[in-house]
């Protein structure tokens, strides 16, 4: 054997030693690592296989927290492809909770988990009054997670006396068909996910879990999926990947914080995607008499008074959830014009359906 052929076969037996001290799983986690953390100019990306492979391994605990926390760093650096995070959303798919309404076409909200801290959140009062009106309502969310640690959907709504947390999936399911709405809340319902919370507050920024927060949902079956977003790229890479997953019914928001809630200190800039017909759609409500100053956030004793009082269509969000809910009735096909959702909106505001249903799930 030749000097060369010698180092050569002395590499590849180090390589093989390395690879079997570190594990399959490990050694191969390590090469996607490799394909999303090489660089501008050299770096592949994963192809939708392998970004579903790289969350099974994060989710089912089979790779090390310094691997998990090198790969999230660098993908949100890359930022994730569209083709990616419809492989991640596979993933979510298959390791989540799955909920169903047969026959019936939900409402399903993606918003950032981790949480509001400047506007007072609208969702958990605009979700009660749709359910009352008949829609289902699929939410979803967790504790105050990094990087914000803002106020949690699952904490609003305990503090209006609605307690998600703790309750067994089959309990979730049968509240949804008998009453129409439901979050699932991630430490109970999908500790899977939870396993990634520490690299996320490691490496101090959103990784690209953040982005697929938006876009996943429990629910299975025929919905409208509407999803929160910030920037306009995001917006754009969120329909690409939703069209690739199969998401044929979505409405993205540019809502406050990120979140699904309509301004009504500006107009609210929504896009609804048919198959992969995209219709840009702009709500001004000034010209419905809503315009007003967001309420900011102070504190979820606050909050609780507030939303409590909005339900009955009162107090300094109670002009914020009309705006909210006729826009939703509106953009989920319940009217055929805005005018007609926010008068039906208002007579449900007037009827206290809302606060009537939450006296219901309260008990």
């Amino acid at each position: 054997m030749t000097p060369d052929a010698a180092d050569g076969a002395a590499g590849e037996a180090r390589r093989l030693h390395r690879l079997q001290a570190l594990g399959v799983d490990r050694a191969g986690f390590r090469e996607l690592i490799g394909k999303v953390g090489s660089g501008e100019h050299t770096s592949t990306g994963l192809s939708r296989a392998e970004a579903e492979h790289a969350m099974d391994l994060m989710l089912e605990g089979r790779v090390s927290d310094a691997q998990m926390g090198a790969f999230l760093i660098a993908h949100r650096i890359r930022r994730p492809l569209p083709i990616e995070l419809a492989g991640m959303l596979d993933s979510y798919r298959r390791h989540g909770p799955v909920l169903e309404t047969p026959g019936r076409q939900a409402l399903c909200f993606g918003v950032p988990y981790d949480g509001r801290s400047r506007t007072s959140p609208m969702l958990p009062l605009t979700a009660l009054m749709l359910a009352s009106a008949g829609l289902p309502v699929v939410l979803h969310g967790g504790d105050p997670m990094p990087v914000k640690f803002g106020v949690a959907l699952a904490e609003l709504f305990a503090a209006i006396g609605i307690d998600w947390r703790g309750q067994p999936l089959a309990a979730l399911q049968q509240c949804l068909h008998q009453h129409n709405l439901v979050l699932t809340h991630q430490p109970d319902h999908f500790p899977a996910a939870e396993r990634l919370l520490p690299a996320r507050d490691e490496i101090g920024k959103r990784p690209p879990v953040a982005s697929l927060e938006l876009l996943w949902t429990p629910h299975r079956g025929d919905h409208l999926l509407v999803s929160g977003f910030v920037h306009p790229p995001t917006e754009k890479r969120a329909w690409d990947a939703l069209t690739t997953a199969g998401e044929t019914n979505v409405l993205t928001v540019k809502g406050l914080e990120g979140s699904t809630d309509l301004p009504t200190s500006r107009a609210g800039i929504t896009a609804r995607l048919r198959g992969e017909a995209v219709e840009r759609i702009l709500l001004h409500p000034r010209d419905h008499g809503l315009h007003g100053e967001e309420t900011p956030w102070q504190s979820l004793e606050t909050w609780q008074h507030d939303a409590l009082a909005a339900l009955r269509g009162e107090g300094p969000l109670g002009q914020a959830l009309l705006w909210n809910l006729g826009a939703c009735l509106w953009l989920a096909d319940q009217f055929d014009s805005l005018e007609n959702a926010l008068e039906q909106a208002r007579a449900l505001l007037a009827a206290r359906c809302g606060e009537r249903l939450r006296q219901t799930l309260a008990r």
